[in-house]
């Protein structure tokens, strides 16, 4: 895989994370996450580079890059497509340590989350069938093990890409969630470096556990996969779909119920729209009052 460390290095170099795409070497945004922003550098379409810009030390992101290379290995051990992948460390701006994680780029048209406007009914049978079945593949991975392992997934509609060859593949492994031994690999503290400064306590106190815990139980994970329709705007899915999921999972799980769903949606929405306004007031404070550079890039208005 290409974008060499040294490349990289200068890359970061010359990064305004208030606007990627002005940085001297050309750079386009593919999508956001909580944690990181994945963009296209240099123009070179194979690959998505995935940068995070968490880290206090060398030392913690190299143990961050270590959990993440496992947490492939697991996915892939239990059966899971995930495409192929390497870590790089370079220096950020003072004392950050940025880690950007590269990976194949796939089709932007086969993501799941834009499949669902463009497929016939047939095709959208096939991948909520095809999304179950490697979901369900996590949960079997951990009853196969030792108890003392546990593997997490966040299976919403934009981390699977449903490619041409038939194959599904699980793209969001950024976030390393899995247990050993009765303790999370993840320093749950890394998933609030985005957070506003000032928030931090609260967000600490009232959700990180919850945030984390949801995605080693099965019956949030489809809740979540089926809240996604209503942000999508498909909520004509939503019915279908928890019908298939409770047809195929009924032997391990209680079924999904609509009120629950929109429910939770409702709830989630209402998070999001907050946490993201909170991090543009932080981004204001410190770029525009404080003079100091914000590190995370922010998405625009997002439809939900």
């Amino acid at each position: 895989m290409s974008l060499s460390q040294a490349f990289l290095q200068k890359f970061e170099n010359e990064l305004d994370p208030l606007d990627p795409t002005a940085s001297k070497i050309s750079c386009k945004i593919l999508g956001y996450g909580e944690i990181s922003t994945v963009l296209e550098v240099d123009g070179d379409e194979t690959l998505a580079a995935k940068r995070m810009p968490l880290f206090s030390s060398q030392c913690s992101a190299e143990a961050y890059a270590v959990n993440y290379h496992q947490y492939c290995d697991r996915l892939r051990e239990a059966g899971l497509f995930v495409p192929e992948d390497k870590t790089v460390i370079v220096n950020g701006n003072q004392n950050i340590v940025v880690l950007y994680i590269l990976q194949k780029q796939l089709p932007p048209e086969r993501f799941c989350h834009n499949l669902i406007h463009t497929e016939d009914d047939v095709t959208l049978q096939e991948i909520v069938d095809r999304i179950i079945s490697e979901i369900e593949k996590v949960w079997t991975y951990n009853s196969e093990n030792t108890p003392d392992l546990k593997l997490a997934i966040d299976g919403q509609l934009s981390n699977w890409v449903y490619l041409e060859s038939g194959e599904m593949a699980f793209i969001d492994t950024s976030t390393p969630l899995m247990i050993e031994k009765g303790e999370e690999v993840l320093d749950p503290e890394l998933l609030i470096q985005s957070a506003p400064s000032f928030l931090r306590w609260l967000i600490r106190w009232l959700f990180l556990d919850g945030v984390m815990n949801r995605y080693y139980e099965p019956r949030l994970v489809y809740t979540d996969l089926i809240a996604n329709l209503f942000k999508e705007q498909h909520p004509d899915l939503v019915d279908p779909w928890i019908a298939r999921i409770n047809d195929l999972t009924s032997h391990h799980m209680a079924a999904l119920e609509r009120k629950d769903i929109e429910s939770y949606y409702k709830e989630d929405k209402l998070i999001w729209i907050a946490f993201l306004a909170l991090r543009r007031i932080d981004r204001f404070l410190k770029t525009r009052l404080l003079g100091q550079r914000y590190e995370f890039v922010l998405p625009g208005k997002i439809k939900r």
